[in-house]
């Protein structure tokens, strides 16, 4: 008698534009080869909650900004709570997926992030700097974001939107993690080339700085992408936390590397599903 497979709704706009990236491509592959473990439907995020009930678990992925269908996200959301659906991120994470409020709260405990703040009394807090970026709370993908200069903030820090300085960084580099476990890094050799990556060699010091912040989130399951920039001073700050749907940029890697991140995934969905 053949053993039931886990069934698993795999969430992805595989028509979404992104800039730099094609969703679709990493979702055709990552779903080619997580087939070999698990029954797998394919569905926009729209279509999440209507069709969820027939499965084991929620693979939420190249979903997109949520700001695209805030009001279909937060009926997922709210259902998937209420009945205990499984969901792959789970719904709990601290950052990317609750908003931006996060950057504010890292900051004030003194995280190595860019300095954030969101309202006129708090400019002060901020380093001097020739610009500052303005960006909304809720804003995803850059959709929103602003550079001025200082004299106009006080008539943009409204409580609805974050501003920090523009850092005159040298590159990002994004350190990718299937639940605890460091996977990969990646960095922009050219820091005004956003998704033109190559591997980047993580050191110690590097990896202990990107496992804070995936310690302060506190997920048990998931993937997560750590955004960093190396500032002027040569520290690491977080640009952000990507716990939602990061992603991964496996068009990036050798073959190996892809095949060590689809073992590391589908063994975390493993787990997930026998918790």
């Amino acid at each position: 008698m053949a053993v039931a497979r886990p069934r698993l709704l795999y969430v992805t706009d595989l028509a979404y534009p992104a800039r730099g990236r094609r969703y679709c491509d990493e979702d055709i592959f990552l779903t080619s080869r997580l087939r070999a473990d698990f029954d797998l439907a394919l569905c926009h995020p729209c279509d999440a909650a209507a069709l969820m009930d027939a499965f084991d678990a929620v693979v939420v992925r190249n979903s997109g900004p949520v700001l695209a269908y805030r009001r279909e996200y937060d009926a997922f959301r709210e259902r998937a709570l209420r009945e205990g659906t499984p969901v792959y991120n789970p719904l709990t994470g601290r950052a990317d997926m609750a908003g931006k409020q996060y950057l504010l709260d890292l900051t004030t405990a003194g995280f190595p992030v860019i300095p954030t703040v969101d309202r006129p009394e708090d400019l002060g807090l901020l380093p001097p700097a020739d610009r500052y970026v303005v960006k909304p709370k809720l804003g995803a993908d850059s959709i929103g974001l602003r550079i001025v200069p200082g004299e106009e903030l006080p008539g943009l820090a409204d409580g609805k939107v974050l501003v920090q300085p523009r850092v005159d960084f040298s590159y990002e580099v994004s350190f990718y993690f299937v639940d605890h476990a460091f996977q990969y890094a990646l960095y922009t050799p050219d820091p005004h080339r956003r998704w033109e990556l190559a591997p980047y060699e993580a050191s110690p010091a590097d990896l202990e700085f990107a496992r804070r912040f995936i310690e302060w989130n506190g997920l048990a399951h998931g993937v997560q992408r750590v955004d960093a920039c190396r500032a002027p001073e040569g520290g690491l700050l977080l640009v952000e936390l990507e716990d939602l749907n990061p992603y991964l940029s496996l068009d990036t890697l050798d073959d190996r590397g892809r095949d060590a991140f689809v073992a590391a995934l589908t063994a975390s969905l493993h787990r997930f599903l026998a918790r």
